[in-house]
């Protein structure tokens, strides 16, 4: 399977596999043609981190007790990056996981998620009403939205303490950016890209979650050079001159795993 451990790669905030959606795009199954075992998580799109977490904690115990392995190798991209720390350090399961690679998520929170809770509480809760009956329909067990963007809300604190994994887990992170101007750029990101550097004229951005909210344990940057989105790195809605470039950081990413023994 070429990594010692398994690979499960953890979706963010609505993200699903459904007939129309896939989370990670063509990603998972080109890494199994390369002769990685991949799995991908099923957790809720738009479940609470602790929810979520606890469902991760289920999905690992499962995968371990079908392959016979000690531990796994979580690839997470966004909020499920926020799961991933959670189940780790609050549910016990730094013995379970041997590294965290984390895409992007928002671990000073997101300047969107500020945003949208600076409109009257009820009208935020109410829209999330309907978000959650809508990703219930799709088969989250227990969605939550409105908590879930509380979570991302976008924090300014320094404690870096926080931002390390707990026991032998080895952590690293990485962000990307969209930079100004460019074609081609995906039209999903266009809208969130235009109020996050509204919100935050000084940081740079995915779209979605700023470069400095990003780092977490060993900090590597950007995913790749040039011009990325937060939804593209996932290959979502991604322009298809950047496909290979995205595919080819996946495949990278994995092998330097195997070669650090992971």
């Amino acid at each position: 399977m070429k990594t010692r451990y398994p690979l499960l790669l953890v979706h963010g905030f609505a993200m699903k596999d459904t007939f129309f959606m896939r989370s990670f795009g063509k990603i998972d199954r080109i890494l199994r043609i390369q002769g990685y075992q991949v799995f991908t998580s099923r957790i809720d799109a738009v479940g609470s981190v602790e929810s979520n977490a606890a469902q991760l904690k289920e999905e690992i115990e499962r995968i371990c007790t079908e392959t016979g392995a000690e531990k796994v190798n979580i690839i997470a991209h966004s909020k499920g990056g926020l799961d991933a720390k959670c189940m780790i350090q609050d549910l016990g399961m730094s013995g379970r996981v041997a590294s965290l690679t984390t895409l992007c998520t928002p671990f000073r929170g997101s300047p969107i998620a500020s945003f949208i809770l600076r409109f009257p509480e009820f009208a935020v809760r109410y829209a999330a009403w309907w978000v959650n009956l809508a990703y219930r329909i799709l088969g989250d067990r227990s969605p939550d939205s409105f908590t879930a963007c509380q979570e991302m809300r976008r924090v300014t604190d320094e404690n870096t303490e926080a931002l390390n994994c707990s026991g032998d887990v080895f952590c690293q992170s990485f962000s990307s950016a969209v930079r100004k101007g460019e074609k081609g750029q995906d039209f999903v990101m266009s809208i969130p890209l235009m109020f996050s550097r509204w919100i935050e004229k000084a940081h740079i951005t995915d779209g979605l979650v700023p470069r400095d909210s990003a780092i977490f344990g060993e900090y590597r940057g950007d995913c790749v050079d040039g011009s990325v989105s937060h939804t593209e790195i996932v290959d979502f809605m991604t322009a298809d001159k950047k496909r290979d470039q995205i595919y080819a950081f996946w495949s990278a990413l994995c092998e330097e795993l195997v070669n650090a023994g992971y």
